[in-house]
C-alpha cells in the first residue's frame, strides 16, 4: 500500500489548531490536528461542487455576476462557481490560511482544474467576514464552505456567519434575488430560523458526499427576495 507523505502543515488562528496536508499518489488529504479523519480528500468533493451548482444557477448565463466564495479548501467550490457563471463574472474566493491557497497553486490545483489560474478568479487572503461586513449590495451569490456547518470546529470565529448578526450582513451584500449556499456536515433546525428572520426565503438541499454515496451532507440555499 502506497504511504501517506506530510507535504505540509499551517496553524489556524486563535488557537484552531493545525492543519496537515499529505499525499498519496494522486490522492490529497487535510486533516486536523486532534479530530479523527480528514477534513478534506482530493477524492470527496461531490457535495462541494453541488453547492456551487445551486447557488449560482441563477446567475448562470448573468452579465458580469458578482460570486464570493468563503473557503478555498482543495478548490473544488471555487471551480464549480467558475463552471456556473458566465465569462464576464468575477469569483472572489476567500481563505483564511495562507498556506492553504499555496498548496492550491501546486500539483493540488490540478485536481481541481487548476481554479486559481482563471482570469476571473480573485483571491482575498484573510477572513471571509471581512468581505461580508458593511459592503451594500456587493454579490450576486455567496457560497460558504467555512467549517462543518453552523456551529464553527475548525475556527470559533466562523460562528459569526451563522449568528443572527452575521446572516443580517450578509443579507445586505446581496442584491436583490441573490443568493446564499452554505455547507453544512448536517441539518440545523435553530440555524434555519435564524436564516428565515434575517429575510431569506430558505430551502434545504441533501446531497452526497460522492456522486450517489457517502456521508449526507447539507446545503442551505437562502434567497433574498426582491423588494
Amino acid at each position: 500500500m502506497i504511504p501517506w507523505i506530510a507535504l505540509g502543515s499551517a496553524q489556524i488562528p486563535n488557537n484552531g489548531g493545525e492543519l496537515k496536508f499529505s499525499r498519496r499518489g494522486d490522492e490529497f488529504s487535510i486533516r486536523l490536528s486532534g479530530i479523527r479523519g480528514e477534513l478534506m480528500n482530493s477524492r470527496v468533493f461531490n457535495s462541494e461542487e453541488v453547492l456551487s451548482q445551486l447557488g449560482c444557477a441563477h446567475i448562470k448565463t448573468a452579465d458580469k455576476a458578482q460570486v464570493l466564495v468563503g473557503g478555498l479548501g482543495m478548490g473544488y467550490t471555487l471551480a464549480s462557481a467558475l463552471n456556473n457563471v458566465s465569462a464576464t463574472a468575477t469569483v472572489t474566493v476567500a481563505e483564511l490560511i495562507p498556506e492553504v491557497v499555496t498548496w492550491n497553486e501546486g500539483p493540488l490545483g490540478e485536481c481541481a482544474g487548476n481554479p486559481l489560474q482563471d482570469s476571473r478568479t480573485h483571491v482575498h487572503i484573510g477572513d471571509v467576514a471581512e468581505l461580508l461586513s458593511g459592503k451594500e449590495l456587493a454579490y450576486d451569490a455567496i457560497l460558504l464552505d467555512v467549517d462543518n456547518g453552523p456551529e464553527g470546529l475548525t475556527h470559533a470565529d466562523n460562528n459569526w456567519i451563522y449568528s443572527s448578526q452575521g446572516l443580517e450582513d450578509i443579507y445586505k451584500t446581496l442584491r436583490p434575488e441573490g443568493m446564499l449556499a452554505i455547507w453544512s456536515a448536517g441539518p440545523d433546525s435553530l440555524f434555519v430560523i435564524r436564516l428565515k428572520k434575517a429575510g431569506f426565503k430558505v430551502e434545504l438541499r441533501t446531497v452526497r458526499a460522492r456522486v450517489g454515496k457517502g456521508s449526507r451532507h447539507t446545503i442551505f440555499l437562502a434567497k433574498k427576495p426582491w423588494r
